[in-house]
């Protein structure tokens, strides 16, 4: 099965690549000749995916997955959230969006956080929706090499180390996205749509 991935974030196209281990194939946005910047106006997750996929799926009528991601950190009560890949303003910056969380951890003993990943599906014109849900902590510096966005100061529970710190198959375990990513293979595999 092919499927397109609304997405124009390459190192997600990898993760979800990975997760999905070939037995779907994925193909980008830039495959099926869309090469505009997809609309995130709302204020949910829920929403902002499903605009997403929505927009691709009316524009090129392809069947079609996006997902949304927010960071939420309770010291700021769930912020950044919605908001995480513009915490810092435009243009985006993954450094200065972890700069300002940092700055804004300050002197905060709660570091509990979670990411929170909504995956909003359009197949054949139905349209369902996964989540995955990881907890973790803020750390106080970024450590790792890997991963993306706030990947260098998250600490998932049961770990010692950042996500960025962990391979792609280890994050893939246990991730938000990698979780949602899991529901979403397995309603493919089951074919109950």
């Amino acid at each position: 099965m092919k499927i397109c991935f609304a997405t124009n974030n390459a190192k997600k196209i990898e993760e979800v690549a990975a997760a999905l281990k070939g037995l779907i194939e994925i193909v980008s946005l830039q495959e099926i000749g869309c090469t505009v910047e997809l609309p995130e106006t709302g204020d949910t997750l829920e929403h902002n995916a499903f605009e997403k996929a929505r927009y691709v799926n009316h524009h090129f009528g392809v069947s079609c997955f996006a997902d949304d991601t927010g960071l939420e950190v309770a010291a700021l009560d769930g912020a950044p959230g919605v908001y995480s890949g513009r915490f810092a303003g435009e243009p985006r910056s993954d450094a200065r969006n972890l700069s300002l969380l940092l700055e804004k951890m300050q002197g905060q003993t709660n570091r509990s956080a979670r990411f929170r990943t909504l995956i909003a599906l359009i197949l054949d014109g139905k349209e369902y929706q996964f989540e995955g849900i990881a907890e973790g902590e803020i750390t106080s510096s970024p450590s790792g090499e890997g991963g993306f966005g706030y990947d260098p100061i998250f600490q998932p529970h049961g770990f010692d180390r950042t996500f960025a710190a962990l391979s792609l198959a280890e994050k893939n375990e246990i991730s938000h996205r990698g979780k949602a990513v899991k529901a979403l293979l397995n309603f493919l595999r089951a074919g109950k749509f």
